[in-house]
């Protein structure tokens, strides 16, 4: 399960945005980039500017470079905006949807609770977290995993709005996929066109 490592506020600070929310106060105490020459004028090309909202984009939903690529080149197959197509394959991976849904407090223990199996899709175990939900499925936890800790403290602390492409039953864990998500239902703040200029080059 490669996922990256590092230091994820100072992945926030180079983007000069916030991408993670548990991360706001050091974010908020050093909100330039990193390095010596972080508040220093830095002459920003339109190649810089089109790589950071990649690298954005690829930090927000928890992808590394070849798994990226590969959405990116299937994006550009489908028909469409590859730019929307891409936002799409991004948000029905079966860990955002747990996210989004409230189940989890954060992406990346999404991808951890799905990953150790506590999820299913249409009443069968999957345990990739890269997993695409399709329309009608349903994703529901594991019946032994339905009063585990992280998913109740989720539920009872978050105040997350459930995005309008799914129905969430919180009482019984499950979550309806009703419809592919629309660019204007994907909250997520970036400049997708930004990212289909670098890659088209």
């Amino acid at each position: 399960m490669a996922r990256y490592t590092g230091p994820r506020t100072k992945v926030s600070r180079r983007a000069r945005q916030l991408l993670d929310e548990n991360k706001a106060k050091y974010f908020d105490r050093r909100p330039y980039p990193p390095g010596d020459h972080g508040r220093g004028r830095i002459r920003e090309s339109q190649y810089l500017v089109q790589l950071r909202e990649k690298q954005k984009l690829k930090f927000i939903y928890g992808v590394l470079e070849k798994q990226f690529r590969r959405y990116y080149k299937e994006a550009a197959r489908q028909s469409g905006i590859t730019g929307t197509v891409l936002l799409q394959i991004l948000e029905s991976r079966l860990d955002n949807v747990v996210y989004r849904s409230g189940l989890a407090s954060t992406r990346p223990q999404a991808r951890q609770l799905v990953n150790h199996g506590h999820f299913l899709v249409n009443d069968k175990r999957v345990d990739i977290p890269s997993y695409q939900v399709r329309k009608d499925d349903v994703v529901s936890v594991k019946e032994r995993s339905l009063e585990i800790l992280p998913i109740m403290i989720a539920v009872d602390t978050g105040d997350r709005t459930v995005p309008e492409w799914m129905d969430v039953n919180v009482e019984e864990r499950t979550i309806a996929i009703k419809d592919l998500p629309s660019r204007e239902q994907i909250d997520t703040q970036i400049q997708e066109q930004l990212v289909v200029e670098l890659y088209s080059k």
